[in-house]
């Protein structure tokens, strides 16, 4: 009776059915700018979320999102700033949906309402530098010449690639893209593969911007790992892509979190 009841226990434990996770399942969507502000050093085109096929397609999304069912949803919003984000949350109508392009709305406001949450959490952190020119001048000092034209091949590469998905894919298409593990891989190789090598042997110009880079991103993730409370089974993660892909590398070595894809939450 004891080898049966122990066969049934490892049967049981065995099928993934029954198994259970211990870990936090984290939703990362990593997404472009709407409303593109023509900040980043890559100048990628606007794609108009506003249109009505769009607005379908958010619909859509933040359907899915409200299915996997996150209880918190964190967002790219100065962490200092949490008091203006809360009232910009509690007067938000349906309305807004029509009137803002900002990702915020769209997705992360938009699906905060269906869920009933009742706040957003702000994350963001950016007293840091992002010292792009220095960087360059540093090359250039150095007289580090393939390294530049490296730089100003990928940059240009990258442009290219991005403003033509823009003018062809959907934008439930595009955010897929921007999650896939290729670029994901992008968003981080630069910093290390072309970044980091700048200046000369006595100039970190370089290091210092890629540790200013994952100071920002590591700042934000305590964020995360601080307001995530034991009683939080999912949450969710609206940040641009470059900062996603960078968490992503975070959370490999964090046994508290798992992270659940974008194209699997939209099937």
């Amino acid at each position: 009776m004891k080898k049966l009841l122990l066969l049934a226990l490892l049967t049981v434990s065995s099928n993934p059915v029954f198994a259970q996770s211990t870990k936090k399942q984290i939703l990362l969507l990593g997404t472009f700018h709407f409303e593109n502000p023509g900040l980043d050093v890559a100048q990628i085109n606007t794609f108009n979320v506003m249109t009505n096929k769009s607005q379908k397609e958010l619909e859509n999304i933040t359907d899915k999102i409200k299915k996997f069912g996150p209880d918190k949803i964190f967002v790219e919003w100065k962490y200092e700033k949490q008091d203006k984000l809360d009232k910009f949350y509690a007067k938000n109508t349906d309305s807004l949906f029509h009137n803002d392009a900002d990702e915020l709305v769209q997705l992360a406001i938009r699906s905060a309402k269906k869920l009933g949450h009742k706040k957003l959490f702000a994350i963001d952190y950016n007293q840091t530098e992002f010292p792009y020119d220095s960087l360059v001048k540093g090359m250039q000092e150095a007289n580090q010449l393939d390294l530049i034209k490296k730089n100003k091949e990928e940059l240009v590469a990258h442009e290219k690639s991005q403003n033509q998905k823009i003018a062809k894919y959907s934008l439930t298409e595009l955010l897929i893209d921007y999650n896939a593990e290729e670029s994901n891989a992008e968003n981080v190789k630069w910093y290390l593969e072309t970044c980091n090598k700048a200046g000369k042997k006595d100039n970190f110009v370089g290091a210092y911007l890629v540790s200013e880079w994952y100071k920002r991103n590591l700042y934000m993730y305590s964020l995360i790992q601080k307001l995530t409370e034991n009683k939080d089974d999912k949450i969710m993660v609206l940040l641009g892509a470059s900062h996603t892909a960078m968490l992503r590398e975070f959370i490999k070595y964090d046994s508290d979190f798992e992270i659940i894809e974008l194209k699997d939450v939209l099937k």
